[in-house]
Formats: C-alpha cells, sequence, structure tokens
C-alpha cells in the first residue's frame, strides 16, 4: 500500500514553469531545491507556485511567501517582502543573508527549523496585512 505525505510530489500544487526552472538545474541542485519545495509545501499548506523575479516562489492568499532558487556556487532561499529575515539576523550570521535572501551551499544548508521560522513569520506578515 502506497502512503501519501505533504512531501509526495502528487499532492503538490504543479506548476509546469518551476518543474522547468528545476528541471534545466545540475542533479545536485535540482535534488536541494526539490526537497525545499516540498518542505515549503508541507509549512505553507495549499500554497500556489509561481515564477516571480525570475524564481520560483510559494504564494499564500495571493503574496510571496518565499522563492528559492540557484546560482553557480550556492542555493538561495529568498524572502522578497516583509522583515522575517531582519528578525533572525543573528540566526543567519553563518550565511551569507542580507534582508531578501539567504545564500546557502548544498553542504551546508539552512536548517529545517531555521526555514520553518522564516516561513512562520512570513505568514503571520501576510495574515495580518490580510486584515
Amino acid at each position: 500500500m502506497e502512503v501519501w505525505t505533504m512531501h509526495s510530489p502528487a499532492i503538490m500544487p504543479k506548476n509546469t514553469l518551476v518543474d522547468e526552472y528545476l528541471a534545466a538545474l545540475p542533479a545536485t541542485q535540482r535534488k536541494a531545491l526539490a526537497e525545499l519545495r516540498a518542505q515549503l509545501h508541507a509549512l505553507i499548506p495549499g500554497a500556489d507556485e509561481a515564477i516571480k523575479t525570475r524564481v520560483p516562489a510559494l504564494r499564500y492568499k495571493n503574496k510571496t511567501v518565499v522563492g528559492f532558487g540557484a546560482g553557480k556556487a550556492h542555493l538561495a532561499l529568498y524572502v522578497m517582502f516583509g522583515r522575517a529575515l531582519e528578525a533572525l539576523a543573528g540566526d543567519l550570521r553563518d550565511f551569507d543573508a542580507t534582508n531578501r535572501v539567504v545564500r546557502y551551499t548544498i553542504e551546508r544548508p539552512i536548517p529545517d527549523e531555521l526555514i520553518r521560522q522564516i516561513v512562520t513569520l512570513r505568514l503571520a506578515e501576510i495574515d495580518r496585512s490580510a486584515s
């Protein structure tokens, strides 16, 4: 019997452009970002996907929560709006981080708990702006 979880690709909303973006990456980057994509969908149930500022992004209530992408020597988690990265600056000091992006490597990924905190802060910001 096959069991599906939120990390199962069949449950995640599909976006062909995001799939194409990932398919164009080297295998190691593609695998790491596919795992991040699944993690983000588990943290943001019902999120839709789009390409925003040339990178895949997850949206909640029609607002961008986070985006993700790859450069030649790094991966990135983009927080294009809000103050989540400012609020977590101390936790991000070991990464190449600004107020809008956290760059990291496959060998040194962003811890799952820190990703959860970033997403939780963004969702709260979006909920506050919607009320």
